[in-house]
């Protein structure tokens, strides 16, 4: 890696060779340079050493990923590449449609396996990134359960992702303390269950290397996580709970279900001791609920509506279909057809199956200084929460301890002292395949002020991105990678298909980037700070990276990628 050379001298090293090769064992070795022998491969540490990483990054836990790796990591990207393989059939006209050869499945009379006590109350959960504040804060907040990321919210510096698994292992133990500005903060008597999100299977972490090739993230926060943690947590009376992100088929999920099985017999736990919550987060797996279900029956939790992904997912797969061209994203709400099918699909499948039902993110953040700001945050969020509790949902998601109560009065207005409403069969629902692709009756138009803030998110965000921050407040919502690839995304196919705004101005690359100049100059003057915003804030590297993720001619899958690329730049 180019901006590691210069730091040869804080690289750890770890060598596997064969020894005992005649006795048909293994044995291992630790010499004075650090190097750790066994089965003549080699694992690769490629960041810096940090405070206490070693207590995370322990020979037998690098063994346990690295087992992992070499185990899956072909069939995650054969999987990657059967995605594209389903890209070219869309670009070519194709469509999805539910799989004819999974209908037993779908028809069946199953349920998945009965989820443990400590998942039974889920009414609301808070999510964020896996920083020490944020920790505590989450699982002091009220909410049931506090969903840890390592995904969406959380830029993938070497730091945060090691550091990140660190304060874990405290936050497991109850240890966790930290203090800024002169004040303290510790865990409560009474906190949320944990759970955690690794990223998605398209990612790789760069800083880990086995056999000569980078370790999926996901297997790097999943595989220390539960290593250092699952049976700390089943002494604790709760378990190793996750939540799976950006899975596009059952096969993904069947994936991710032998992992479960692998590395259960390798620490030694009960079949289905690790439960997985999927979020339903991408076109493609709208289709396949029933069999995502099924895969993991016996370590489901249950299926979330990822709905920002969710959105984001529909232009992707549809973005060379004009009639797929979406309006301002305010505009494309949980109320409009497509989303609404896809919501209430997701409530019917669950509560066939036995399984609960997660709703959507509130990205909205309380304002403590602005009372009317406040007041439209929190009544659109009662609102939202309303909606889902009255579906059917069990369930859901804020992004802000402020939110926690409001959403949760919502929920016990519909759940009373149940601790869920899995019983309640939605027979009501019947969803078909048109209506989950009914992206064109989506109504709104295409405002220069919905333009102006794609491209103000859309650079805000990956300039708070690449200065290790993957939950940036912008404009009192938070924002994430996920409404980030909304935002790009849209410019993107606007631009693709020469839609026109509401004034009749045809979006053009260049109307496109003489907005990205005025934006910016408007940022500028908010931070009023021109020494950060030209270095710390990196306008024209955020730019840059904005420009090649929503103008290139080629859509890029995720914006993660190439600007992951450039966090190597910046020396994370």
């Amino acid at each position: 890696m180019r901006a590691l050379d210069a730091r040869v001298n804080e690289i750890m090293r770890f060598e596997m060779i064969a020894l005992g090769e005649h006795r048909g064992e293994l044995a291992s070795k630790r010499s004075r340079d650090g190097v750790v022998t066994e089965d003549a491969q080699a694992i690769e540490i490629k960041g810096p050493q940090g405070e206490r990483f070693d207590e995370i990054l322990t020979t037998d836990a690098l063994r346990f990923v690295a087992r992992l790796h070499r185990e899956f990591d072909r069939t995650r990207r054969e999987l990657l590449a059967a995605r594209m393989e389903r890209q070219k059939e869309l670009d070519a006209g194709g469509t999805l449609d539910f799989l004819p050869g999974t209908r037993e499945v779908r028809e069946g009379e199953w349920t998945i396996a009965p989820e443990p006590d400590a998942l039974q109350n889920r009414r609301v959960e808070i999510t964020g990134p896996t920083s020490r504040k944020m920790v505590i804060n989450a699982l002091n907040s009220g909410a049931c359960g506090f969903m840890a990321d390592f995904e969406d919210s959380n830029s993938p510096t070497w730091r945060n992702m090691i550091g990140g698994q660190v304060n874990l292992v405290d936050a497991v133990r109850g240890t966790i303390e930290h203090e800024e500005n002169a004040k303290q903060y510790k865990l409560d008597e009474e906190v949320a269950t944990l759970l955690v999100r690794p990223r998605g299977w398209h990612l790789v972490e760069r800083h880990l290397v086995v056999d000569g090739e980078p370790v999926a993230g996901a297997l790097v926060d999943f595989g220390l996580y539960l290593f250092h943690n699952a049976r700390e947590l089943l002494e604790r009376g709760a378990g190793p709970y996750f939540y799976l992100p950006k899975i596009e088929s059952h096969r993904e999920a069947r994936l991710w279900n032998d992992v479960f099985n692998m590395a259960e017999d390798q620490i030694g736990l009960a079949r289905g001791t690790v439960k997985a919550t999927v979020l339903i987060e991408t076109l493609p797996a709208a289709f396949e609920m029933d069999e995502i279900l099924y895969e993991l029956r016996d370590h489901s939790a249950g299926l979330n509506a990822g709905r920002w992904d969710y959105i984001f997912s529909a232009i992707k797969r549809f973005r060379t279909c004009p009639e797929f061209v979406t309006p301002d994203r305010k505009k494309v709400t949980m109320t409009v057809p497509f989303m609404r099918a896809y919501t209430e699909l997701l409530v019917k499948t669950c509560h066939r199956r036995g399984a609960h039902a997660m709703g959507g993110m509130a990205a909205q953040i309380p304002s403590r200084s602005d009372e009317e700001a406040n007041e439209k945050a929190f009544a659109a969020l009662r609102e939202d929460k309303r909606r889902e509790a009255a579906d059917g949902f069990d369930g859901t998601w804020v992004a802000h301890p402020d939110s926690v109560a409001a959403a949760m009065q919502e929920f016990d207005e519909v759940l009373a002292d149940k601790p869920h409403q899995v019983d309640r069969r939605r027979d009501d629902v019947e969803v078909t395949a048109e209506q989950l692709l009914d992206v064109p009756a989506t109504e709104g138009d295409i405002t220069e002020e919905g333009l102006r803030s794609n491209v103000n998110v859309g650079i805000q965000y990956i300039s708070s991105w690449l200065r290790g921050i993957g939950a940036a407040a912008i404009y009192g919502m938070m924002e994430d990678a996920a409404t980030a690839e909304i935002a790009r995304a849209q410019v993107w196919q606007w631009v693709r298909h020469g839609a026109e705004l509401q004034d009749g101005r045809t979006i053009t690359a260049e109307l496109v980037r003489a907005l990205e100049t005025s934006e910016l100059e408007k940022i500028r003057a908010e931070i009023a700070d021109d020494e950060w915003f030209e270095n710390e804030g990196r306008p024209g590297l955020s730019r840059e990276i904005f420009e090649e993720v929503a103008l290139a001619d080629e859509f890029v899958e995720f914006l993660t990628l190439p600007a992951s690329e450039r966090l190597e730049e910046t020396g994370a």
